[in-house]
């Protein structure tokens, strides 16, 4: 859908107009008795260590790689040992990893860590999170922490 006489979409120019005129509405509100109240959005901020470099502990520890789902027989899970390369082992499904995190618990492994890639399914990454939740629930951390607002 494009305006008559330019490449621009036509939705584009709307979607322009009503953001001024959003602005100039917003300037003529003001405090008191009748102002109107505002809907805030609180943006989490990422922590500084959460973007650090990976420590040297981790190439020591186990990894959960999760890909493109090429085929339903395959899955898209890998679970890597300490020290294997990527692709040396076999894409599992998700019944196969729910057994081998249980093995892995079992023998006081510590909480393997999370590799997805980047086309990979958010469900498939929901769903190792969830199994990894299960058998390792202690040890919660957070990458993101809310900003507190300045009243």
């Amino acid at each position: 859908m494009t305006s008559g006489s330019d490449t621009a979409p036509a939705w584009l120019f709307s979607f322009v107009d009503l953001a001024f005129l959003l602005l100039i509405s917003l300037t003529q509100v003001s405090g008191g008795p009748r102002a109107v109240d505002l809907g805030e959005i609180i943006v989490p901020r990422v922590n500084q260590e959460a973007t650090a470099s990976v420590s040297s502990s981790a190439s020591q520890r186990w990894q959960l790689r999760i890909h493109p789902a090429a085929s339903e027989a395959a899955g898209p899970f890998e679970l890597l040992a300490p020290g294997t390369a990527a692709g040396e082992s076999a894409h599992i499904a998700a019944a196969t990893l729910r057994e081998q995190l249980g093995r892995l618990r079992d023998a006081r492994a510590e909480k393997p860590l999370l590799a997805p890639h980047q086309d990979s399914r958010s469900q498939d990454l929901l769903d190792a999170i969830a199994m990894i939740e299960e058998r390792w629930p202690d040890a919660r951390r957070v990458a993101v922490s809310p900003i507190a607002m300045n009243r």
